[in-house]
C-alpha cells in the first residue's frame, strides 16, 4: 500500500492549512449523525415539551447552527467557507434522541467538519437542557454519514 501525503503538515513537519486558493468553487454537502442516548422519562419530557429550561430541540437547533457556522474558530486547520444552509432535525425514540445535521456550501473544500461540529453541540445542548432530569446521558455515535462534492466525489455510509 503507497504511503499517503499527509496533506496538513509542511516539508518540515509543521502543522499548515492546505492550500485550497487554486480550486474551483463547487456543490458541497455534509450529512452527520448523531444520539443521545437517555432514559425514555427524558425522551418523554422533551416530546412534550416539559423540559424545566424550555424548548430543548428548538435551542439544539440554534446551537447547531451556530456551531456549524464557528467551526474554523475551534478546529485550528479548518478553513472557513461559505456556509450556505444548514438543516437540524431530530428522531425522538424511546431511549435517545437522534440529532442529524446537514450542510451545504458552494466553496472549494468541504463541509464535513461543520456537518460534524453542528450535530456534536446539538448534542450537547440536549444533554445541557435535560442534565437536572438525566445525569445518565450518553452522547454517541456522532458520524459522517454522506458527503457529496468535491475531489473524492460522494461518500455515503453503508447501513448496517
Amino acid at each position: 500500500m503507497a504511503e499517503r501525503e499527509l496533506t496538513h503538515l509542511d516539508p518540515l513537519g509543521r502543522a499548515r492549512m492546505v492550500d485550497v486558493t487554486l480550486k474551483d468553487p463547487t456543490h458541497r454537502r455534509a450529512v452527520a449523525r448523531g444520539k443521545v442516548f437517555m432514559e425514555p422519562e427524558t425522551t418523554s419530557l422533551i416530546a412534550r415539551g416539559a423540559v424545566a429550561k424550555g424548548d430543548v430541540l428548538a435551542v439544539a437547533r440554534v446551537a447547531g447552527i451556530q456551531a456549524a457556522k464557528r467551526t474554523p474558530d475551534l478546529l485550528p486547520l479548518c478553513h472557513q467557507v461559505m456556509v450556505g444552509s444548514i438543516v437540524i432535525n431530530f428522531e425522538i425514540a424511546d431511549d435517545f434522541v437522534q440529532v442529524e445535521a446537514q450542510v451545504d456550501t458552494v466553496d472549494r473544500t468541504g463541509v464535513e467538519m461543520e456537518a460534524l461540529m453542528a450535530c456534536s453541540v446539538a448534542a450537547l445542548t440536549i444533554y445541557d437542557m435535560c442534565k437536572s432530569a438525566d445525569r445518565s446521558m450518553v452522547i454517541g455515535e456522532v458520524t459522517l454519514w454522506e458527503k457529496v462534492g468535491g475531489r473524492s466525489g460522494t461518500y455515503r455510509r453503508p447501513v448496517e
